[in-house]
């Protein structure tokens, strides 16, 4: 297996990136873990290697052994960049991982403000419930630090209209889980929108 275009993604090189598609490299060539190029450069956050295959047609919602794309690795890991250019080159965004969430739920959960506001306004549903039974407002809530980021994701997702109320698979309210965990500013904002 050739796996030259990914040597070249990993290392951030353009020029090779662009000689070897010349040369008709396979786009779409899957390493042991079935990673595209593109999957690659976005592991590494190489905006340069990753613009390069983007504008020649890789596929942003190709998924690796792990059920991990481009597009939501791009989401989930913050790198901003890389993740606008996708959402303008046909990233999927109902696709999910595989913990059955969409690219919304991880960016909540790690703290990335800039990639949650961005992922709502591309029309990420924001009510998207994962296999565990948790939303993008419940993972920013149970797996956050209750700070500052993750206080302003729970604002851009309550004034997305999430649903405050949709508990998980226990029954517990986001409200419930802030007020277990003393997350009283993101309690606060809950109440503020008549949540349970």
């Amino acid at each position: 297996m050739d796996l030259q275009l990914h040597k070249a993604a990993a290392a951030n090189d353009v020029a090779a990136i662009t000689a070897l598609l010349d040369k008709g490299a396979d786009i779409e060539a899957r390493d042991g873990s079935g990673a595209t190029a593109l999957l690659v450069a976005t592991h590494a956050n190489n905006l340069d290697a990753a613009r390069a295959l983007i504008e020649a047609r890789a596929d942003v919602n190709a998924k690796d052994g792990i059920e991990d794309s481009p597009y939501l690795y791009a989401g989930a890991r913050g790198h901003l960049d890389i993740l606008k250019l996708m959402l303008s080159h046909g990233a999927d965004l109902k696709s999910i991982n595989r913990y059955g969430g969409t690219a919304l739920i991880p960016a909540a959960e790690r703290g990335h403000v800039e990639t949650v506001d961005t992922l709502i306004k591309a029309g990420v549903n924001v009510d998207h419930v994962n296999r565990l039974g948790w939303t993008a407002l419940l993972e920013a809530i149970i797996l956050g630090d209750g700070g500052r980021r993750h206080v302003e994701i729970v604002d851009l997702l309550v004034k997305a209209r999430a649903n405050v109320n949709l508990a998980d698979n226990d029954g517990v309210t986001p409200l419930q889980h802030a007020r277990g965990r003393g997350f009283e500013e993101i309690a606060a904002l809950l109440e503020k929108t008549g949540a349970k």
